[in-house]
């Protein structure tokens, strides 16, 4: 009885965002995350659910030239936001060169990481954080990659950077 009166008592939202430069109204739950309205309502599968506590990074996107753990971050809050996914990232067929770059260097093993280390390398070329080794690997250590392709990441984001 509890659990039905406390989830009642959150209502539905009308969402407006523009997502991967596509306009979207979503009717959604309040407490609905960004990361399962990408997945479960807009059929974006491209980012991933990984702890679903904000520690691995999988759901890493960017909301306003930011990068965000769509997994910690409230649907409802981002009312005329724009927010960009892996998916929103290529041109066409034309991959974005962190993209490539990625495929080139072979910074991926079972892929499950790729879109959120994608979506955090572009964010620290985009910041300027994209100078040493070290510099990269600082900046992306809230990314997770559990089968160890480290080096492979940090060697596809100086190629990204160098080819801008």
């Amino acid at each position: 009885m509890a659990a039905r009166a406390a989830g009642s008592a959150w209502g539905a939202v009308e969402v407006s965002l523009e997502v991967n430069g596509a306009a979207h109204t979503l009717k959604l739950d309040a407490r609905t995350t960004l990361l399962d309205a990408l997945r479960e309502r807009l059929d974006l599968t491209g980012t991933k659910k990984g702890c679903d506590r904000g520690q691995c990074g999988a759901c890493t996107v960017h909301v306003g030239g930011r990068r965000v753990l769509s997994c910690l971050t409230l649907a409802a809050g981002l009312v005329g936001k724009v927010v960009t996914t892996v998916e929103g990232l290529a041109d066409g067929e034309r991959l974005h060169p962190v993209q490539q770059a990625f495929v080139e260097c072979d910074g991926l093993q079972c892929g499950f990481c790729t879109p959120g280390q994608v979506m955090s390398a572009v964010a620290l070329i985009e910041e300027g954080h994209a100078g040493s080794e070290d510099e990269i690997r600082e900046y992306m250590s809230g990314n997770i990659c559990r089968c160890g392709a480290y080096g492979q990441i940090v060697q596809a984001v100086r190629m990204a950077r160098e080819g801008e």
